[in-house]
């Protein structure tokens, strides 16, 4: 097992592992995900289809991604309050291209953050980050608090996924043949986190205008 823990540098062209990347700006990203949360709080959206996601999140920056029963997009102002989503920190701006950069996608402007929130339990199928209007930009994910278990697909649904664990302070950058390959969370473990309490916060950074 040891030595099939992160094969997917190397079978899948297009994904950057960054063990502890963001390890050090943690509490300081934490500090922002708070401040955020503040103004455009935590909610679980509900499918298309009417069934509530199991993961809270919020957004900041230009657009916020949201879901309801007219579909899946993005938006200016939040649903929720009316008002335009907070603007991007600037040190998770700072922290999304320097992990680009790391991950060979120089020049990263993302203009949307994506902030979910997992309790025990609570996890992302297996998806396609489609609604965004430039696939060449990369994805830039971060992790946050308690660890998880990150599911790595291909490029259609049926494809085998591979399972990588994640710890507070990873970080992970796709793009290119990759941008669009399935990805999800298995249900995350019950656990404390200094940082984070009983949860895991996942910051996903994406140009999506």
């Amino acid at each position: 097992m040891p030595g099939d823990l992160f094969p997917e540098t190397l079978t899948h062209p297009g994904l950057t592992i960054l063990p502890g990347f963001a390890a050090e700006a943690a509490p300081a990203l934490m500090a922002a995900v708070q401040a955020v949360a503040a103004h455009a709080p935590f909610r679980r959206m509900k499918t298309p289809g009417g069934k509530e996601m199991s993961a809270a999140m919020t957004n900041c920056g230009a657009a916020g991604w949201v879901s309801d029963a007219k579909g899946y997009r993005y938006q200016a102002s939040d649903p929720y309050t009316g008002l335009p989503w907070p603007k991007m920190p600037e040190i998770f701006r700072d922290l999304a291209q320097r992990a680009a950069d790391a991950g060979g996608f120089a020049g990263f402007a993302p203009d949307v953050a994506l902030i979910n929130r997992y309790e025990p339990g609570a996890k992302m199928s297996l998806h396609q980050d489609v609604d965004e209007r430039d696939f060449s930009a990369p994805i830039v994910s971060v992790s946050l608090g308690l660890p998880a278990m990150f599911l790595w697909g291909g490029a259609k649904r049926t494809d085998k996924a591979a399972r990588m664990a994640l710890a507070s302070g990873d970080v992970l950058v796709w793009g290119g043949a990759a941008r669009r390959f399935f990805h999800g969370i298995a249900p995350v473990k019950a656990g404390a986190h200094p940082l984070t309490g009983s949860a895991r916060v996942n910051l996903t950074f994406r140009r999506a205008l």
